[in-house]
């Protein structure tokens, strides 16, 4: 059995997380505060209570209205820095040497900043959380654009402007159903001209034909979430065949942006025990386990391998396995991922 605190020292890679699903509940009562704003609860415990029993409701209404409250403390470029500062401390005390942390720039644009500015102050919250925290940490950004929106064009030119100045990709999240990612090609187009990398959320509340236009018609890097690739794979005991699409994702070594926790909050898998990263792994897809929502979810991605440790017997080999494969698939230019492998991930793994 893994230990609490070789969880807590394993070198762990993060490449889906949300700046705006992952702040301190006191932070967002005491930037709430400051510029008036209402919250559900006014007691930072209880609040962090609320988030999380809010996303765990069952309603996609409630779970979205916490998004609601973190965005809106989120509009001044102080508040962002402090954010993303705060955001890189924990990640280092969780023991995260690599992340690739997103957001939606547009969604910061209601007090009167602009999409440039809002960039820029995430990117000095990274600088600053990176120079204080407690461990060595390597934090990039990756700029979303929402799917049911029609800025991915500027988005996307957004992270070309800046894939010098710590932005290493792009991203589309929201709703899947009825917004597919072929809504938005001309960006993707765009993006793969200028040899920029992106991943898009697919497969998570939809199903096959999201992975599959995401894949082959957008040309998708990696698959955010991409848990209903299981729907492309049939079991039957110890026998166990894969579709066509399912086969060319493992085949082409597509990286799986896998949330479990995050999973079983949206009803894409009934529990953890149940969740397709078992098999998933098990075929040995390139799976990657990641927080999404560290606020919503209660979590950190020590809990999230603890979690899947207890249910699938996972050992050290196996969080090796999970945090190479992240490394491999980050956005990173290639001598900065090996560097990451070799000097940090594989040392302290070969010594335990």
């Amino acid at each position: 059995m893994i230990t609490p605190e070789e969880l807590g020292a394993a070198p762990k890679v993060l490449l889906h997380d949300h700046l705006d699903g992952g702040l301190r509940p006191e932070t967002v009562v005491e930037l709430a505060r400051e510029i008036g704003h209402g919250l559900p609860r006014s007691d930072a415990a209880e609040l962090g209570a609320w988030f999380v029993e809010s996303a765990d409701s069952g309603s996609l209404e409630r779970y979205l209205e916490t998004f609601d409250h973190t965005v809106a403390v989120m509009q001044t470029a102080e508040a962002i820095k402090r954010v993303a500062s705060e955001c890189v401390q924990d990640l280092a005390a969780d023991g995260v040497v690599y992340a690739e942390i997103r957001y939606a720039p547009e969604q910061h644009l209601h007090r009167g900043l602009t999409l440039e500015q809002v960039v820029d102050a995430v990117r000095e919250g990274f600088e600053h959380g990176m120079a204080v925290a407690e461990r060595p940490i390597v934090v990039r950004q990756l700029l979303t654009a929402m799917r049911h929106m029609a800025r991915s064009m500027e988005i996307a030119e957004l992270a070309v402007t800046y894939r010098d100045a710590g932005v290493v990709g792009f991203d589309i999240a929201g709703a899947e159903a009825g917004f597919p990612p072929t809504r938005h090609l001309d960006a993707f187009e765009y993006l793969q001209r200028e040899n920029a990398h992106f991943t898009i959320h697919a497969g998570e509340a939809f199903g096959l034909p999201s992975i599959w236009q995401a894949i082959q018609w957008c040309g998708a890097d990696r698959l955010g979430h991409g848990v209903r690739i299981i729907d492309d794979i049939t079991q039957d005991g110890d026998k166990v065949e894969l579709g066509r699409l399912a086969a060319y994702v493992r085949d082409r070594r597509i990286p799986l942006e896998m949330c479990p926790s995050s999973n079983l909050q949206t009803g894409a898998a009934a529990s953890i025990s149940e969740h397709p990263i078992g098999l998933l792994t098990k075929l040995r897809f390139r799976v990657t386990v990641n927080t999404d929502n560290r606020l919503m979810s209660g979590t950190s991605m020590s809990r999230e391998l603890a979690l899947l440790a207890e249910a699938f017997g996972y050992d050290l080999a196996d969080l090796r396995w999970f945090a190479i494969n992240a490394m491999k698939s980050a956005f990173l230019p290639f001598d900065e991922r090996l560097a990451i492998i070799n000097n940090t991930i594989k040392p302290w793994y070969d010594s335990h």
